[in-house]
């Protein structure tokens, strides 16, 4: 039987497999059961859907191909901004969870006022549907290389199947669908190190190869790590706040629970990502450049035995799938709970709020899929978009569960500053004329953004009125700062 039509057969097998469970979980009765599955997941499970959400299409393509071309040090792109942004979250975690609103403006509703809570309600939305389209780009292009299908026709494919079984499913579908995802890129992940570790000779032929083509410091972890450096600053403090993690936090069934999955995946992080890297490094020895598909889709379309080839997609499909469900899902909830129930229709019936939540899980994916048919440069617009929640959301979140003095204005002052600062880098990256001062997708960029965010933050809050009994309460609530 061709290669083909056995891929075509597991995946079919695949995705009949995730849409059933989605189905399977489609009874919920209420936002809080369909965005966060009432609270009743364990910490474990949660942990694995943290992991699949970020150990995702980025890491399993795009961080192999950095390993390839710099080695070592390309770890510092996606596994250190990880491992930063997880510490965070384990710090902030208790907070989070007390507070146990369903959505992070809500959160931050309790903390500021409402504006503050549609101004972040916008950059979640912003980023969701940005991080979204790049997914959609990954797998567009992946089964466009995979089945020799048009782009555009392997971009809808793929949003079809995963919108399939996150529309019904819900939070608790995402999550289940997520584990089975995970087992199949680990999987994927494992052999593929495997392979090109045991086709490369080992790690000395790697530093021979470095050798023999002037690659310093190829096989030196902390090698020019100032070139990564906006990646860390701006992915790190991104990440930290996404609300989509958030939502898992809020999911926990206690406190515990949600420092539990943090510390988890921590560890979980390290040896996941440098496998990765080291994959990447491995197929230097193999590959003089690397192909215009990717490493990755280049060698499991190339391997002889074609059932295990079949397996292997599906296992990176389920990589990529993972991520963009989480960010659907998320979306999601931020127009359903915090501009639909908030702004629309406040007395919703549970059972409406449901429909609305699917009918909002449709307009993200569709609003992605649009977005990744007309812009298919994915490495600068997905930095971009982090670049809104880093300089417009970060400052303001982090400093409102520790500093009280933080006032309502002086959140929207930094968060409208964020909105325009990372838009006209937006407009700049996209080809429009304008002045500017710094790189585009630098460390400068990102120091200038978060740097006058936080000062605009900090002085409004010396020169405007603070409601000191709300702040506080809302700070006593999160408890963050106490060791119990």
């Amino acid at each position: 039987m061709p290669r083909t039509s056995i891929t075509i057969i597991f995946l079919t097998i695949y995705v009949l497999a995730i849409i059933v469970v989605g189905l399977w979980n489609s009874k919920s009765t209420s936002s809080e059961d369909y965005f966060l599955a009432s609270r009743k997941l364990p910490a474990w499970l949660l942990a694995i859907t943290f992991i699949a959400s970020w150990w995702g299409g980025g890491s399993a393509i795009d961080l192999v191909d950095h390993a390839h071309n710099n080695g070592l040090s390309s770890f510092w792109i996606y596994g250190v901004p990880v491992l930063i942004a997880t510490a965070l979250m384990y710090l902030f975690a208790k907070g989070i969870r007390n507070v146990g609103t369903i959505s992070q403006p809500e959160l931050m509703n309790q903390r500021y006022n409402n504006t503050v809570s549609l101004m972040l309600t916008i950059f979640i939305i912003i980023f969701m549907i940005i991080a979204s389209s790049v997914q959609v780009i990954v797998m567009g292009r992946f089964f466009h290389a995979f089945f020799n299908m048009s782009y555009e026709s392997g971009a809808i494919l793929g949003t079809l199947i995963v919108l399939t079984y996150s529309m019904f499913g819900g939070f608790r579908g995402v999550v289940l669908t997520d584990l089975l995802q995970f087992v199949f890129f680990l999987f994927t992940g494992i052999f593929l190190f495997y392979y090109t570790y045991s086709h490369a000779g080992g790690l000395e032929q790697v530093k021979l190869m470095a050798i023999n083509n002037s690659k310093v410091g190829y096989t030196n972890f902390f090698s020019n790590v100032s070139d990564n450096l906006a990646y860390v600053i701006t992915f790190g403090t991104s990440w930290m706040i996404q609300a989509n993690i958030w939502q898992r936090i809020s999911a926990a069934k206690k406190t515990t629970d949600a420092k539990k999955m943090m510390l988890f995946s921590f560890f979980a992080f390290i040896p996941l990502y440098l496998m990765v890297t080291y994959t990447g490094m491995f197929s230097s020895v193999m590959y003089d450049v690397v192909p215009t598909g990717g490493i990755v889709p280049d060698i499991i379309s190339k391997l002889s035995n074609p059932i295990l080839s079949s397996i292997l997609f599906v296992g990176l499909c389920s990589a990529i799938m993972s991520t963009m469900d989480s960010l659907i899902n998320t979306g999601a909830l931020s127009l359903t709970v915090d501009i639909y129930q908030k702004y629309i229709n406040p007395k919703t019936t549970p059972k409406h709020s449901v429909l609305i939540a699917r009918l909002s899980t449709i307009f993200m994916a569709g609003i992605a899929l649009l977005i990744a048919l007309k812009i298919q440069s994915v490495l600068t617009i997905s930095w971009i978009a982090s670049d809104f929640l880093t300089s417009g959301a970060f400052v303001p979140l982090v400093l409102g569960f520790i500093w009280g003095r933080g006032t309502s204005t002086a959140a929207t002052i930094s968060m409208v500053f964020g909105l325009i600062f990372s838009t006209y880098n937006l407009l700049v990256a996209l080809g429009v004329d304008l002045p500017i001062a710094w790189e585009i997708a630098s460390a400068k960029q990102a120091l200038i953004g978060i740097s006058i965010s936080f000062i605009l933050y900090v002085s409004v809050s010396y020169l405007t009125k603070n409601d000191l009994e709300k702040s506080t309460q809302f700070i006593r609530k999160a408890n963050i700062l106490s060791k119990k």
